[in-house]
């Protein structure tokens, strides 16, 4: 009897709402002919009757005098006879006292205020970000080159000391920097407080081509793959190695060209974007006080040596506030010399910023992306600044992988990709007019440079990526 009970149970469990169902389907099809609903012949109804019609009907709207001045609820809006001038000038609120204001949301900021956290952990902590997210501006994954630099592919590191000779010691500093900052975020992962999809393996190569070149690349590597930190350093000019290490570099290439690679497997790719919202909300889950669309619009130093913050702010309050505190990190990238400047300094005079930037050609072909899984570096030809270092770097970033190519220089007065136009004009001041004169005079072989690289046009671009990739097509490559 139970047994039976139960099939009973089992089948008026799945019968019932079949046969609701059916009786609903049933009852929506009679009613679809006159009334609307997502169906074939409510939806015909809807599309083809008239204003007047239930469905398409909307009762006007008639004003009622108890409704607030927004109209978004029946509560009447009440007078605050203290907020100023005709309720737009709005009372000053008092000023907050803070431990430490770090200004910018970057990569800088972020670190340096997870780290205070770790160390004073009962400190208040103030960051201040002008925009709506973290990571918008230079630590972006689309305005860095993402490379993990450790000195394995970047030429600037090893100038030439003489014939088949060249220097490591800047080489070995950079990387032991790198082996640091990567103990940190192993740290930081051990304690759940960052993930490590910001960072993946990608290796990095060194490019040469032409005799002096490749003479060049055969010291570095002589000099560093016995060193413990760039231990497993390989070298090779053969044809075939060369085609399996990099064959989008090579097919096409001709074959009387000297070339040589250096490579080392266990580089790195960096989304340094994806690291600094992880550590913004390190910060936070620390009890860090990140606020957003908040502008640090004036700073200055107190008779008792803190300072006075001034700080614009989106919301519906007093849209300014002022902060007290005894430290100041200015991490925000191009804003920070106009803070600065405001901050009066003596450290700040002599300085001003050239609006150059960099640019990149950029390829979303999986055919082309799967062919180089590589970060490869070339060397500046001779003449050229060591900014101008040509890179074809395998990018990550958001979880689409692509290929980058340049830099390229670009113009812009903004100091920021978000700034002003003015950004260039309000930073000059008397004391640094004559610096920045005279730098451009002392470099006039880099001014020269840059003033060609901004002329460029796209063809003269994409010639330059034709020396990396001998069979590109422009198609694939966006600017």
């Amino acid at each position: 009897p139970v047994a039976i009970l139960a099939q009973a149970r089992l089948f008026l469990d799945r019968w019932i709402p079949l046969a609701c169902a059916a009786e609903q389907h049933t009852q929506v099809e009679a009613m679809s002919a006159s009334q609307g609903g997502a169906h074939p012949q409510g939806l015909d109804h809807g599309l083809s009757s008239s204003a007047e019609d239930p469905i398409n009907y909307r009762p006007s709207m008639k004003l009622n005098k108890a409704l607030s001045s927004t109209g978004l609820t029946a509560v009447k809006s009440k007078k605050n006879h203290r907020s100023g001038c005709c309720g737009f000038c709005k009372p000053k609120p008092p000023i907050e006292e803070v431990d430490c204001v770090l200004i910018g949301g970057g990569i800088m900021s972020t670190t340096v205020g997870l780290m205070l956290k770790d160390l004073e952990p009962t400190w208040k902590i103030n960051m201040y970000e002008r925009l709506g997210s973290l990571a918008e501006e230079s630590s972006n994954g689309w305005n860095n080159a993402g490379t993990g630099h450790s000195a394995l592919c970047e030429p600037n590191y090893t100038p030439s000391s003489g014939p088949g000779e060249v220097e490591i010691a800047k080489a070995v500093t950079v990387n032991e920097q790198w082996q640091l900052s990567r103990q940190y975020w192993a740290y930081l992962k051990d304690q759940g407080l960052i993930s490590n999809e910001f960072i993946s393996v990608t290796p990095h190569m060194t490019f040469a081509i032409g005799e002096d070149q490749v003479q060049w690349l055969q010291a570095r590597y002589k000099c560093l793959h016995q060193h413990p930190l760039f231990k497993g350093m390989q070298y090779t000019d053969n044809k075939a190695e060369l085609m399996k290490w990099a064959p989008v570099m090579m097919e096409g290439r001709d074959p009387s060209d000297k070339v040589a690679l250096t490579k080392v497997d266990y580089g790195t790719d960096c989304d340094f974007g994806a690291l600094t919202r992880d550590l913004g909300k390190a910060f936070m889950q620390k009890g860090g006080n990140l606020l957003l669309f908040h502008t640090v619009t004036a700073l200055k130093r107190e008779k008792d040596g803190k300072w006075l913050l001034t700080v614009a702010k989106n919301d519906l309050g007093a849209k300014t506030a002022q902060i007290r505190t005894k430290f100041v990190f200015v991490g925000a990238g191009g804003w920070a010399l106009l803070l600065l400047q405001k901050s009066h300094i003596p450290e700040a005079r002599g300085f001003m910023g050239f609006p150059i930037s960099g640019e990149f050609l950029v390829c979303q072909n999986p055919a082309v992306v799967d062919k180089h899984p590589s970060k490869c570096y070339g060397k500046a030809a001779i003449g050229a600044p060591p900014m101008s270092v040509p890179h074809l770097d395998k990018r990550l970033i958001g979880g689409k992988h692509m290929l980058l190519f340049g830099p390229f220089a670009g113009f812009s007065p903004r100091y920021l990709k978000t700034g002003s136009l003015l950004d260039l004009v309000k930073s000059i001041r008397p004391h640094n007019l004559i610096p920045a004169a005279a730098a451009g005079l002392q470099n006039l072989d880099l001014t020269i440079y840059l003033a060609k690289q901004l002329l460029a046009t796209d063809n003269m671009k994409f010639h330059e990526l034709l020396q990396f990739i001998p069979t590109a097509k422009p198609e694939d490559w966006l600017k």
